[in-house]
């Protein structure tokens, strides 16, 4: 597992986990706002051979600029073909996806074993 640090002193931790299938999952501690995202965009971006699962069952809230971090996130994902899947979706974040009808858009999973099995099709 890689941790990666925030290189200014903000409460987001972006964990980089190898998944047994070959996704990779960023699990995100803490906030992921506008004050935030920057670091969440630049870890991002340099993940572009593996599936990606964003968990974010650690994140307490997500404004929208958030959010469009990571439909950029989901749209790139789509552009190279590969596999993409948001787990830990809590209440909060989940009506924040409805009220911005991103609900349907953003495949989200029960369990990072749902999600795994979505997006790594062997």
């Amino acid at each position: 597992m890689d941790r990666v640090i925030p290189s200014r002193s903000e409460d987001l931790t972006i964990d980089l986990i190898d998944s047994p299938k070959g996704a990779r999952i960023m699990k995100l501690t803490g906030p992921l706002t506008l004050k935030t995202l920057f670091d969440f965009q630049q870890v991002s971006r340099q993940q572009t051979t593996h599936h990606m699962i964003v968990d974010i069952g650690a994140v307490p809230y997500m404004d929208s600029a958030g959010l469009g971090s990571v439909i950029s996130v989901f749209a790139h994902c789509q552009r190279t073909n590969r596999g993409f899947g948001i787990v830990g979706v809590s209440e909060r974040i989940r009506t924040l996806f409805e009220v911005t009808h991103c609900d349907g858009l953003l495949p989200c999973f029960d369990s990072l074993e749902a999600a795994e099995a979505a997006v790594v099709k062997s």
